[in-house]
């Protein structure tokens, strides 16, 4: 019988909520003054007080479970930054009024971790920076993996529209645990409601969802590999792991993150908690050469090239043209 994790998906849906309205205030303070500045300090605060909020509430309610994360509190922590440190805890305090400088350095080192466990969490505090410095797209992503198996995600996702249509108020939480299928919490956090990846069958009728910044996925192959499918439809771009959720909700049919170089190495917080969130929409995610994602090796993807999002019915068509190609292989 399949283990529920309930205690699991309440405090990881409870720690993404909190990370993400943190991000969000953040957020809602950059002005165009600070981008045309090229400021990026206030992703740089919103990012450390995600990870110091989410890595607490999960050591709070699993002390012995490891956290891989993407941030470490050194920085911080050196004389010539206590500005930002004091602006990272003052945003902290909004979520946790008590908490203190040295508070919030331990609860970003919780994430600290980087061996390979049996049971541990990974997480990114922010994934997206450039689509929050663009008031645009990015998540909190948490996943909790337990023997090299995805097991719960909460995929936070304060500026993608609740609905498909773009209606409606922004901001959802996309959850699954393993075998019981994927939801979507609306801003109001009320209610789980079921999502699935689209019934698109012909390579023709899809539509792709990649990166804005070519830097992450090369846009070049993509092109290639959608007029060999014979796609026409304009590719959905946004950043972050909320092309994750965008598949799993039916919104689009495929994402690919092709290697812009031979020796990139994903990172796990990158993937974990859009994997499954796709997965249990009844999708499928492989790497650009059919393997499934390896969460074993620590931080990296080790045994990965790239990574194939597709609903599933559309996958085997995507490799075979990726193959050809000759994509991902050295």
């Amino acid at each position: 019988m399949p283990h529920d994790y309930p205690k699991e998906l309440t405090a990881a849906v409870a720690a993404v909520r909190a990370a993400s309205a943190l991000c969000a205030a953040v957020q809602a303070q950059i002005s165009p003054e600070v981008l045309e500045k090229k400021d990026r300090s206030p992703v740089t605060v919103a990012d450390f007080g995600s990870q110091a909020l989410v890595c607490k509430a999960i050591r709070q309610a699993f002390p012995n479970d490891p956290i891989i994360a993407e941030e470490d509190a050194g920085a911080l922590r050196e004389t010539e930054n206590t500005e930002l440190l004091d602006r990272v805890v003052a945003n902290v305090r909004s979520q946790e009024p008590g908490a203190s400088a040295d508070d919030v350095c331990r609860w970003i080192d919780f994430g600290g971790a980087s061996e390979y466990a049996d049971r541990y969490w990974t997480l990114d505090p922010i994934d997206g920076t450039k689509g929050f410095l663009r008031k645009e797209q990015y998540a909190v992503s948490l996943a909790l993996i337990v023997d090299g198996k995805i097991t719960v995600a909460a995929l936070g996702c304060p500026n993608l529209p609740e609905t498909v249509d773009g209606a409606g108020p922004r901001g959802a939480i996309f959850t699954a645990v393993a075998g019981q299928g994927a939801s979507v919490i609306a801003h109001n956090y009320d209610t789980a409601q079921p999502i699935k990846v689209s019934d698109t069958a012909d390579p023709a009728d899809a539509r792709f969802c990649e990166s804005v910044e070519s830097g992450h996925s090369s846009h070049g192959d993509s092109e290639t590999i959608a007029s060999q499918l014979n796609i026409t439809n304009p590719p959905v771009r946004l950043d972050s792991q909320a092309k994750y959720a965008t598949v799993a909700r039916g919104e689009a049919d495929i994402y690919l993150r092709l290697p812009t170089r031979k020796d990139y190495v994903e990172r796990i917080w990158d993937h974990a908690g859009g994997v499954l969130v796709v997965q249990e929409a009844g999708g499928t995610v492989t790497d650009v050469l059919g393997k499934g994602l390896e969460f074993t090796h620590g931080k990296g993807l080790e045994n990965n090239k790239g990574v194939i999002v597709t609903n599933g019915k559309l996958h085997d068509a995507v490799l075979a043209v990726v193959e050809e190609l000759g994509i991902g292989r050295d």
